[in-house]
């Protein structure tokens, strides 16, 4: 018999991987459990501390369990990061799920500030107080509770408290999608992390989803590849191309052996299971412009983010890369492969968002679609991949 709401007390609940989706591991802390989306061998092998950042920021990680409460509590210390004459990005959110419906909303609070100042390259760590995200009023029933980490801010799980019992809920209901891609996979600029357009996808696709979108660091990794192909997963994608660009890591003549090396070391792990590779989707700075990409310093100064392309479209002739360029060559490279590989598709970013689409909803820093259009790719995944014949189409 379940007690009434009005006297329950608050209990709190070890918080350990078998609550966890969605995480490569945890690392306990001085102050409690940080999330990883890379596994250690991977992180070991890059320094970048803006990967380092991204990978710890629990872009598709949440909570999940059974329980009959009505209130749930989470304790979270999270670490906010600042650039120094950049405005700074609004609170974090955090989204309860029952039954895959959203069933409430709160925003972080407190936790730690990186602040950086790209001019000296001084970087400050400025220490701060545990918050808590607090759910009340949740249908006494028996129920599974979904709760949806922030995807742009590194989270550490302090602490879980419900109203009564907590249980883990076994995976292997549904099939597991793992995704790489860019800060656009990861959720930039989506108004909350179960309604990034991975998580919208995954949703309607009724499949679960193993979010690696790495905010500026989707460049080809050997070790990300390794990660990929380590990982039990029932269908794959990999979105490639903007982080190249913009960051105007390599040449036309790297590129292509670089996805077939990419490729090659996910099949290792995967031989036969769907992989859909991904092209860029229409950003207008940089489809014939190559990198690097900047920060718009007029826009700065008038207090908002927009990105410019900062390179030479005649150097193009010269092997600099562009979407357009990165886009016919993986077309290229995929139907090559296909002749060998029947489970390897191509699908070309633009039918995801293109230039039409630009003209109705402009990405409004030059770089990242916003929420309405985080809604619409995910709308448009789901239906290009998951719905028969998509290349997801149930089996």
């Amino acid at each position: 018999m379940t007690t009434p709401s009005s006297a329950r007390v608050l209990r709190n609940h070890p918080i350990g991987a078998e609550l966890v989706r969605g995480a490569a591991e945890l690392e306990r802390t001085e102050r409690g459990w940080l999330s990883h989306r890379l596994p250690a061998a991977a992180r070991a092998q890059c320094d970048d501390p803006r990967l380092a950042a991204a990978e710890a920021q629990p872009s598709g990680v949440r909570l999940v369990f059974r329980t009959c409460s009505t209130v749930v509590e989470v304790d979270l210390l999270r670490t906010r990061s600042s650039l120094v004459g950049v405005p700074d990005r609004p609170d974090g959110t955090v989204d309860l799920r029952i039954a895959g419906k959203l069933a409430g909303r709160a925003t972080t609070s407190g936790g730690d500030v990186v602040r950086t100042d790209m001019v000296s390259g001084m970087t400050e760590w400025q220490r701060g107080r545990v918050g808590t995200v607090r759910f009340a009023g949740l249908p006494s029933r028996e129920k599974v509770v979904e709760i949806w980490l922030p995807h742009y801010e590194r989270i550490e799980l302090v602490a879980l408290r419900t109203d009564d019992t907590v249980l883990p809920v076994p995976a292997g209901e549904r099939r597991v999608w793992l995704h790489h891609g860019s800060s656009i996979s990861q959720g930039s600029n989506a108004a909350s992390p179960s309604t990034t357009w991975a998580a919208l996808a995954a949703a309607l696709g009724g499949v679960e989803l193993v979010n690696l979108g790495l905010s500026g660091s989707a460049m080809l990794d050997p070790f990300t590849a390794r990660a990929m192909r380590d990982t039990a997963a029932d269908l794959l994608s990999v979105g490639i191309g903007i982080n190249l660009v913009n960051a105007d890591v390599m040449r036309l003549r790297a590129f292509g052996p670089a996805v077939h090396g990419f490729l090659d070391t996910i099949r290792d792990g995967h031989p036969d299971t769907p992989l859909l590779v991904i092209g860029p989707i229409h950003c207008p700075i940089h489809e014939n412009t190559p990198g690097p990409g900047s920060f718009d310093t007029d826009a700065l100064r008038a207090g908002e983010v927009r990105f410019v392309a900062t390179g030479d479209p005649a150097d193009v002739a010269h092997g600099s890369l562009t979407l357009s360029v990165v886009r016919d060559r993986l077309a290229d490279i995929i139907k090559d492969r296909k002749t060998y590989d029947p489970h390897l598709h191509y699908l070309d970013g633009r039918d995801l968002y293109g230039a039409g689409d630009n003209a109705e909803h402009p990405l409004p820093d030059n770089l990242h679609p916003d929420a309405a259009t985080h809604e619409l790719i995910g709308a448009r995944f789901a239906h290009l991949a998951f719905t028969a014949p998509g290349v997801f189409g149930s089996s």
